[in-house]
């Protein structure tokens, strides 16, 4: 789903940071839940979430404003 993210993103006019987690790492980014949760969407330096929370600010129409006020996309 990460792949998901990026080309939202990039379709948008985002030039995404993207940082590729390798399966030793991923041991100590497993939640309480015994789940690992990415893709990590930061936006402004601040964790913004993961897949559902970009796909339905996206739908909702929000996620441009956000991105626009962060100084990550310039319309």
């Amino acid at each position: 789903m990460c792949h998901v993210v990026k080309r939202l993103l990039l379709g948008l006019g985002v030039n995404p940071t993207v940082f590729e987690v390798d399966e030793p790492e991923l041991s100590s980014l497993v939640d309480d839940g015994g789940e690992v949760q990415f893709p990590a969407v930061f936006v402004g330096g601040k964790l913004f979430g993961g897949l559902e929370r970009v796909m339905a600010t996206h739908i909702s129409g929000e996620l441009v404003p956000i991105l626009k006020d962060a100084g990550a996309l310039w319309l």
